[in-house]
């Protein structure tokens, strides 16, 4: 495993634990309780999650409880055709970074890759492992391994094109990841090549509409696209979407304020929008 940044991985996995524990006990958990048992001091339990969010244990607790997806929805939800309105779009500011993408044809897609050359490298993130794949073009696929592990996520993501050539090769990768999780150059967009079927790339396209920290639902999705009663095909689009955290797929939510399900593990959705809602409020 080529690994850009062994800290990102190892607070994901502090994260990942203090998420179990927050479910069991919710917010009445103090910090000594929480550093405890997180088998730190509790000076130490602060750091480490400050350097990683940018707020207190003690606030980001309130962003890892299961109520915070309603929370969010109630907040911070997003129309989608009032973002794009004011230049929300592909090419705005995401994650702190910029991106442009452009799209395979659909004739090319129906070749399933045939022709096509893919490098790929794994890579710590702030989410654990992650399988970073890319063309000539930009980034084309961006899985993560804390939940479904290396292997099965390396299946996953290579049954999506199997006729491309795959190539190991993660110093080519690396200035695009980089930008990615916000360490590299912010000046230069991060490329996305979208390789899917036309409906999926509108779906993905809407997502992209989603400003950081905040949230919309599957029927805005398929309103947004033109199609209001595709909300399942939607639902599938979306769990399709072969490049996680560039194109926010994580955030989703049902109308209800459910999380829904995420692709690579909804502990991972959950850190998800917990970073970025706490890096939003700071």
């Amino acid at each position: 495993m080529n690994v850009q940044n062994t800290e990102d991985g190892y607070h994901y996995q502090v994260m990942r634990r203090a998420i179990e524990l927050i479910d069991q006990g919710g917010e009445s958990l103090s910090l000594e309780e929480l550093a405890r048992q997180m088998n730190m001091s509790p000076g130490h339990f602060q750091r480490l999650f400050s350097r990683w969010t940018g707020v207190s244990p003690k606030r980001y607790q309130q962003y890892l409880t299961l109520g915070h997806a309603k929370a969010l929805l109630r907040e911070r939800f997003t129309t989608l055709q009032t973002a794009h309105s004011v230049g929300l779009s592909g090419t705005g500011r995401l994650h702190d970074l910029f991106v442009r993408w452009e799209a395979m044809s659909p004739g090319d897609y129906a070749r399933k890759g045939e022709g096509l050359r893919i490098y790929w490298g794994w890579f710590e993130s702030p989410f654990g492992p992650a399988l970073v794949m890319g063309t000539d073009k930009g980034i084309c696929g961006m899985g993560f391994a804390a939940e479904t592990g290396e292997e099965a996520a390396m299946q996953d993501l290579l049954s999506r094109w199997p006729r491309a050539e795959f190539v190991e090769d993660p110093m080519r990768l690396r200035p695009w990841v980089l930008s990615a999780f916000g360490a590299g150059n912010r000046l230069e967009p991060t490329p996305l090549y979208l390789i899917g079927a036309p409906m999926q790339i509108k779906v993905w396209e809407a997502l992209l509409n989603i400003p950081t920290g905040h949230v919309t639902t599957y029927s805005e999705i398929a309103g947004a696209i033109g199609q209001p009663r595709a909300v399942r095909a939607v639902g599938t689009a979306v769990g399709r979407n072969p490049i996680s955290w560039l194109i926010p797929c994580h955030r989703a939510l049902r109308k209800s304020g459910g999380l829904g399900g995420y692709h690579w593990g909804l502990p991972v959705k959950r850190a998800m929008l917990a970073y970025e809602a706490a890096r939003s409020d700071t």
